[in-house]
């Protein structure tokens, strides 16, 4: 039976502006920070209560999606944390906790209690276990798959791109007993083939950064939050993103 998602989808019905969808990656010491990754505990709290002032409440895609397709969600703002970085139990959960938000955690199930070994210009930050992986689980969080190991879909081969998407979601599934709905484009370059893999390997949605024509349900716009991100600056992507943006269909 389809969900309620695929069922808005193929019914084209469009419920209204664009879905707001903040990326985070890491939240922890900021004062290394070359590619601008990292917010700092304070901030995060922050970007938090400016949400819930203006009446609007961080929760997962999976949650913000299945509300707008019913035609409601209109105050909801997803949360996304990319990479499934070690520091999102001990700093972002107990945030996301007091005041009242979801999120969807990304994560890559093969580099499981590794590191962002990726960035070249470092610095080197743990990723979560096995283990942590299931703890945020239990604590409400939305578990995504971001790869196997963070490969650029655009570049890869036909074989890396299967691995990439399904064999991601299956061992996720494996490891937290749920299924695994929600994908993130690593670096969130996206192109059709990689949209038709993510598709094709049974995800109901995936996130990526500026799709494009690609923009839809597999291939989500979202908008980068950083240490600098303050009142202003938040209240500007806000407003910007849901002019910009095309509706996605269905949404």
């Amino acid at each position: 039976m389809p969900s309620s998602i695929e069922s808005a989808e193929k019914a084209g019905r469009l419920t209204g502006p664009v879905p707001w969808v903040a990326m985070y990656h890491s939240v922890g010491d900021c004062s290394d920070d070359p590619y601008r990754v990292t917010v700092t505990p304070g901030r995060l709290e922050k970007q938090l209560r400016w949400l819930r002032r203006r009446g609007l409440r961080g929760v997962s895609v999976a949650e913000l999606l299945a509300a707008r397709a019913r035609g409601e969600g209109q105050r909801l703002v997803g949360l996304t944390f990319d990479d499934g970085y070690a520091d999102f139990l001990d700093h972002a959960l107990p945030l996301l906790d007091r005041w009242g938000c979801g999120a969807t955690l990304f994560v890559l199930p093969g580099r499981l209690g590794g590191d962002n070994a990726w960035d070249p210009l470092g610095p080197r930050k743990p990723l979560l276990s096995a283990d942590g992986i299931r703890r945020a689980a239990a604590g409400g969080v939305e578990i995504g798959a971001h790869g196997l190991t963070h490969v650029d879909l655009t570049k890869a081969d036909a074989d890396t791109l299967g691995a990439e998407t399904a064999e991601s979601r299956s061992l996720l599934e494996d490891l937290i007993q749920s299924p695994v709905d929600g994908f993130c484009y690593p670096y969130g370059t996206v192109d059709r083939r990689a949209v038709d893999a993510v598709r094709d390997a049974g995800y109901g949605y995936a996130c990526a950064i500026d799709p494009g024509d690609l923009n839809g349900v597999h291939a989500l716009p979202r908008v980068h939050i950083g240490e600098n991100d303050h009142a202003v600056r938040l209240f500007l992507k806000y407003r910007l993103h849901r002019l910009r943006r095309r509706p996605v269909e269905g949404l």
